[in-house]
């Protein structure tokens, strides 16, 4: 059987450049968990003055020392960066077929067969589809990564199976290029993560794509292990 070659595969990365500019006509966002709060920079307290002669109180001088890394400073992200403190909420397949963790707050658009959620650089989509055998990296390799590889600036990294919660899954690791933004023009070099999942003649293909550089490993593992078939 000829397998059918997700839409959002293609569609990603230009799905990026629509939300920076909120331009999708079914796009609707998830609920909010709130702002990060900061916390003031360290500094030293100046010494007190005293009149003339009287004592002076001892002064309160900051013992940080130049370069060390102050545990009560807020986070620093790079761009692109999830933070650390975000939260994750389950999103249900319409169809029933699965469940999986999306950060809270991010625009979702849903697609034909799945839905993808978006915030600055950073895109999940996820899309299920009928596959009579289990994919392998020898099928994807064959199937999938021509397709994807049509993508601007594309370079292809690794074809491996993986394990996670749900089992084993197929990763595809990748660079591309994303569409350019509507209004500057400019685009963005984009790393992607893509699962895929099988079981009982259903694929769900999990991509995850995020800015170049940026630190998302811990994020995009708590997404991967979240998901669940519900069949």
């Amino acid at each position: 059987m000829r397998r059918t070659t997700p839409i959002a595969v293609l569609t990603a990365l230009g799905v990026i450049a629509l939300a920076a500019c909120g331009s999708s006509a079914r796009t609707t966002a998830l609920t909010s968990a709130g702002t990060t709060g900061t916390t003031a920079p360290p500094g030293v307290t100046a010494p007190a003055t005293s009149a003339p002669g009287t004592s002076s109180p001892a002064t309160s001088v900051s013992t940080t020392v130049a370069g060390a890394v102050d545990p009560n400073a807020p986070e620093v992200n790079g761009p692109g960066d999830i933070p650390d403190n975000q939260v994750f909420v389950p999103y249900n397949d319409t169809s029933g077929r699965y469940v999986v963790s999306v950060p809270e707050g991010w625009a979702r658009t849903d697609l034909a067969n799945g839905a993808s959620f978006t915030d600055q650089n950073n895109i999940i989509t996820v899309e299920a589809m009928a596959l009579s055998t289990a994919p392998t990296p020898a099928s994807v390799k064959a199937n999938d990564v021509p397709n994807v590889s049509k993508l601007k600036g594309f370079a292809l990294g690794d074809v491996t199976v993986v394990k996670r919660t749900a089992g084993d899954a197929v990763l595809v690791t990748y660079f591309a290029d994303s569409a350019p933004n509507a209004v500057t023009g400019k685009t963005v070099a984009v790393a992607v993560e893509r699962y895929e999942f099988w079981k009982n003649g259903v694929a769900v293909v999990l991509t995850l794509a995020g800015a170049k550089g940026a630190d998302n490993v811990d994020p995009w593992r708590t997404v991967t292990n979240s998901f669940a078939f519900s069949i």
